[in-house]
């Protein structure tokens, strides 16, 4: 057996919901052994196990809508795309921007993201009857029908996602629906990418929190329902309503597994920490004083006395109420110094609470304030200052707000994705808390290039897409950073780097899927070799192959699993053996090695010196009348030494 890859397995993004069903068939075969056979259910058997009368009836309690169908038949699709890399991209960066449309990218994050991502934040379109997003027009017309009405197809024959942006408008027939199934499919793929300690955060209003409620319920079981958080997002009302002054949005928590995930500590306010003093010059520090009483109805007939201070004062709890403690407990505690009668001696027992016996940090709240994570007029006034007095964007969320669920659940190496990105707050939030704390989270925005209005202040400031406008704020955030605090990053102790990719068709064709002839293949891998060895030395002919090339590298790495940043980890090519090879430095510190020149067996006793982790070659490699022989005879051993082999 070979560890040779497949071209279809390598070629695509694994299928979302063929993910799922192997995760579901493992589950079942470590704890349900006997309903397996020859890897099919048997669910006669499972209904056994179950129990006849624990299955559900025809009908059940769901959330169903029109489309829902079609919507979680995206899921099920593959992506023919890749993450095109900008040719001015830094050698090193923890940070990524997407520009496309996100259900695209999701699909092509899957391989390399796939379990990797502690915390991902989405402020979705809330349905307002104003928003704008993909969506189709009109379920019962095919594929084809819909794609030539709407000019869904570009006149090369890739699909254009920006023609099916529309307004979807609170009078048409399926409102909701249409939310709904734009919704489903990211959210189930954004699943997919959360570590099984991850979570996401949903920014809502009232026009969909209850469907996204039971949205999210499906997509990530109602058990791993966390909370619901109300943000006061004004801080004074509007008093020209009809109803109503509206000062809050919602923000919906989910876990990936709730068993595994517990948010970390908010930090301690000056506030809480001010309420500790030390007025007896206790040796232990600042304390606080607490009740000493308990309900009576939860209390034993022992926490029932009168309690003799040591001045002589005889105490008794409250009508309805107890002691704390029992009289012995208390009695001790005296004795340590650990009860309190006021400067006089007179006053009811209190019990010191010392403020270092209590947590560091404190519980979070599900009511988040103006005065503690900001509110909107706050938002725009951070990206006016970075935008010279301008606001490009509209609806952006305050810093502070997404620092609160930074705070909530990451950790400093953790990985974080925002697929609706708008302005950019959760990489300027990301980047700044880096700052900060001396953490090394990496954020990958993801934001579709939706045209922006004429009239729109953005526009006339010269952006011409939303992604514009959050690439400008990553960019302006980190100059900023590095002009204040320089000192942060000599000697590259800090690396503030952001780099930008496009979602593009495959560079090879046939994982586009729009050739199907052997000699079409040949032809655009031949592409590859003479952006490496035809190409001008010098020159724009050169940086186009160069660019060329690091575009192939960075797709042969997403499907490899190493993610679009690991192109950046390339070293520069290397003569091994008279060959050109494309080293790639791994996560486990071995290499994998890229080599589209052609294949000689000096170059396979490199390879068994070197042992890399994994070699790719392209067929066209292998020449000669002995091409099949040197191919079967690489694959059997390298196979014997461990060493992966790709061969496209």
């Amino acid at each position: 057996m070979t560890n040779t890859t497949n071209l279809t397995e390598l070629g695509h993004s694994p299928d979302a919901l063929a993910q799922r069903q192997a995760e579901l068939l493992a589950l079942l075969r470590q704890t349900a052994p006997e309903v397996l056979s020859d890897n099919q259910i048997n669910f006669e058997k499972l209904k056994e196990l179950l129990g006849e009368e624990r299955i559900a009836p025809a009908e059940h309690y769901e959330l169903n809508w029109a489309g829902k169908t079609e919507a979680r038949r995206e899921i099920q699709k593959t992506s023919s795309h890749t993450l095109r890399p900008d040719a001015d991209n830094p050698a090193s960066a923890p940070h990524m921007l997407i520009e496309g449309e996100n259900l695209e990218v999701l699909r092509v994050l899957q391989k390399s993201y796939y379990g990797k991502v502690k915390m991902i934040y989405i402020d979705p379109p809330y349905n307002t009857g104003n928003d704008s997003f993909v969506y189709p027009d009109d379920y019962s017309e095919t594929l084809d029908e819909y794609q030539k009405r709407t000019g869904e197809k570009s006149a090369e024959g890739f699909l254009n996602k920006q023609n099916l942006w529309k307004k979807n408008s609170k009078e048409s027939g399926q409102y909701h629906s249409a939310w709904l199934s734009m919704m489903y499919p990211r959210l189930y793929l954004a699943r997919n990418l959360l570590r099984d300690d991850g979570v996401i955060f949903i920014s809502i209003d009232d026009n969909e929190a209850a469907n996204l409620k039971l949205l999210c319920d499906e997509v990530f079981g109602g058990e791993n329902f966390v909370d619901v958080i109300i943000w006061e997002k004004r801080y004074s009302p509007q008093n020209a309503v009809q109803w109503f002054s509206e000062v809050h949005d919602y923000v919906i928590v989910y876990a990936k597994n709730k068993l595994n995930w517990q948010p970390n500590l908010l930090e301690r306010t000056e506030e809480m920490n001010a309420r500790y003093r030390n007025l007896d010059n206790d040796p232990r520090g600042d304390w606080k004083p607490v009740d000493s009483t308990a309900q009576g109805g939860h209390g034993t007939m022992s926490q029932f006395y009168t309690f003799t201070s040591p001045n002589g004062k005889k105490h008794n709890p409250p009508s309805g109420r107890c002691w704390l403690y029992t009289l012995e407990v208390m009695q001790k505690m005296v004795s340590d110094n650990r009860v309190w009668f006021g400067v006089e001696g007179n006053n009811m027992p209190a019990i010191k609470r010392f403020i270092t016996e209590v947590k560091q940090g404190m519980a979070c709240k599900t009511l988040w304030s103006y005065e503690e994570v900001g509110h909107n007029q706050e938002a725009k006034k951070e990206i006016k200052e970075l935008f010279d007095d301008t606001t490009p964007f509209e609806t952006p969320k305050p810093t502070r707000l997404i620092n609160r669920m930074l705070q909530l659940a990451t950790s400093n190496d953790s990985v974080v994705v925002d697929f609706f990105a708008g302005s950019g707050t959760t990489a300027h939030s990301v980047i700044e808390l880096n700052a900060k704390d001396g953490g090394n989270r990496q954020c990958i925005s993801v934001q579709m290039p939706e045209v922006l209005e004429e009239t729109s202040e953005a526009f006339k400031a010269g952006y011409r897409t939303i992604a514009d406008i959050t690439r400008a704020r990553i960019d302006k955030v980190i100059a900023k950073l590095k002009a204040e605090k320089s000192d942060l990053f000599k000697d590259g102790a800090q690396n503030l780097a952001c780099a930008h990719f496009t979602l593009a068709p495959s560079n090879f064709k046939v994982w586009r899927g729009d050739v199907g002839s052997a000699d079409a293949l040949r032809e655009q891998l031949a592409l590859f070799q003479s952006a490496e060895k035809g190409s001008p030395s010098t020159g724009s002919g050169r940086a186009d192959a160069v660019n060329a090339q690091t575009a192939m590298l960075a797709e042969l790495l997403l499907k490899h699993g190493l993610g679009a940043l690991g192109v950046h980890a390339v070293s520069a090519p290397k003569q091994v053996a008279g060959v050109t090879v494309h080293r790639v430095l791994m996560p486990d510190d071995k290499h994998m090695w890229l080599c589209f020149d052609t294949y000689t067996d000096a170059l396979k006793d490199e390879m068994v010196h070197a042992r890399p982790a994994q070699v790719v070659l392209l067929n066209s490699c292998f020449v000669g009348d002995k091409a099949d022989e040197q191919l079967a005879n690489l694959q059997l051993e390298l196979a014997a030494l461990d060493i992966g082999l790709a061969v496209i």
